[in-house]
């Protein structure tokens, strides 16, 4: 059998009731909400004062940033409710959704920060750089290096798709403001264009930004493999009573993974010791991978 790709390490809170995930993941989005918009403000205002289509740029993916943390509350809203009938498996699949709406969002900034780029190129508007538009711009990088730290952190510690997403988008953001802060060094030594060029710099950033988060959420909707079938298959043949396993299947969000496997008995194994031996291969398989949230054991007679 072919191994599937080695998946992430588990998630610290991958034990954390859903309520209490949701809850904790909601209270980070909250916060970098506000940082994102206090960031946002202070290039976007500047920027237009001072005629910098770089930091007018650097403004618009940071208010971005803000709007994609408020679709990701909602969505989140949405990831909280418990299973009922219509979605037995739960909702947490809301949580990817909501990652795809980001990665859009994040091309629709593209497609504006690329439209005032050409615009600035074209046109002949002198840029104002000032010391003001320094201490904006390391002050703003600041907070994002401190926002994207915590966030992708906190992404990895709750198995997070949308804070790992929206870290990746600030991440873009910490980038694009060293560009801009080059680009005004550029103009005050006379390269009046850099600022445009950078301004299309942050676009290209932009875009692979959402094309790293398609492929992530590409990752789970596509159904593709999380864990490996052969470490799997081990496990649950090292299991007492279990002499083979095949079929192992895994799909679903890094951190609430779904698991169907067949394991192989001996065929005089009783109804009732087969029932024994497969919830023994399922506590062993959630003791070494905590991010499984469902786990169907097939139980067959190994040939005699």
């Amino acid at each position: 059998m072919d191994a599937a790709p080695a998946p992430a390490p588990a998630p610290a809170a991958a034990g954390l009731p859903a309520k209490d995930r949701i809850r904790a993941i909601r209270r980070v989005l909250w916060v970098v909400l506000a940082l994102n918009v206090v960031v946002a403000l202070a290039k976007l205002l500047y920027g237009l004062f001072s005629n910098s289509a770089a930091m007018q740029a650097d403004g618009i993916s940071s208010l971005f940033d803000g709007v994609s943390n408020v679709v990701a509350l909602i969505g989140m809203s949405f990831a909280a409710r418990p299973a009922d009938r219509d979605h037995p498996y739960g909702h947490g699949k809301f949580e990817t959704f909501t990652a795809a709406v980001i990665a859009v969002m994040l091309g629709i900034a593209c497609y504006g920060v690329a439209r005032g780029a050409i615009t600035s190129l074209r046109g002949n508007e002198i840029t104002e750089v000032t010391i003001v538009s320094f201490v904006i711009m390391l002050g703003t990088l600041a907070v994002n290096i401190g926002v994207t730290t915590w966030e992708a952190r906190a992404g990895r510690r709750l198995g997070s798709e949308v804070l790992t997403a929206d870290s990746r988008h600030t991440l873009s953001d910490v980038a694009v403001s060293i560009g801009v802060i080059i680009s005004l060094i550029l103009v005050e030594l006379g390269f009046e264009k850099a600022d445009g060029v950078v301004a299309l710099l942050v676009a290209v950033v932009i875009a692979y930004t959402a094309l790293t988060i398609v492929r992530r959420v590409a990752r789970t909707l596509g159904d593709a493999a999380r864990l490996p079938e052969d470490d799997v298959a081990a496990i649950a043949a090292g299991v007492p009573g279990v002499v083979g396993c095949h079929s192992v299947r895994t799909r679903g969000p890094e951190s609430q993974v779904a698991a169907d496997l067949h394991v192989l008995v001996a065929p005089d194994t009783t109804v009732e010791q087969g029932h024994e031996i497969a919830h023994a291969v399922e506590n062993a398989l959630r003791a070494e991978y905590p991010q499984l949230t469902d786990v169907v054991v097939h139980v067959e007679p190994a040939a005699r």
